[in-house]
């Protein structure tokens, strides 16, 4: 029992240590964007592609990358707009450098038969787009549908 009390004690110091320093611990948190907005893409049309990237820059721009987290969710038709044989893999990639998070539906996936060794490095991954959205959306998050 002694040994228990020497940990809890232990630990009580440590979360009392932190709660004096909350302030130097806070300044090195990086602060959550004011914006956040999710994209829903289901069209593989390279034009509507074309389009949502275009938003993501204005967004950017407008707003600054720092104040505002942007999330691509793909699936339906547009699944093979992430694929590693994409007619925009580039546009992809540079979204991804400035900061959007694309991710793709597995459901969507598993109904096509499309694994991930055969899609986009380094996109993100949802079980189900529709429920990413619901999720976001719930959280405060924009919903924007080209």
């Amino acid at each position: 029992m002694f040994r228990n009390l020497r940990a809890l004690f232990a630990i009580m110091g440590v979360v009392l240590l932190a709660c004096q320093s909350g302030g130097a611990i806070a300044a090195k948190l990086p602060a959550s964007p004011t914006y956040r907005v999710v994209f829903a893409v289901t069209e593989n049309d390279p034009h509507v592609w074309a389009e949502v990237f275009g938003n993501f820059r204005n967004i950017q721009r407008a707003l600054g990358p720092e104040n505002v987290a942007i999330e691509m969710v793909v699936y339906g038709d547009a699944i093979t707009m992430l694929r590693d044989d994409s007619l925009v893999p580039n546009k992809v990639e540079e979204a991804m450098e400035e900061g959007v998070k694309i991710v793709a539906c597995e459901n969507t996936m598993k109904a096509q038969n499309i694994t991930r060794d055969t899609m986009l490095p380094d996109i993100g991954y949802v079980e189900a787009g529709i429920v990413e959205l619901i999720k976001l959306q719930a959280a405060g998050w924009a919903y924007v549908r080209p």
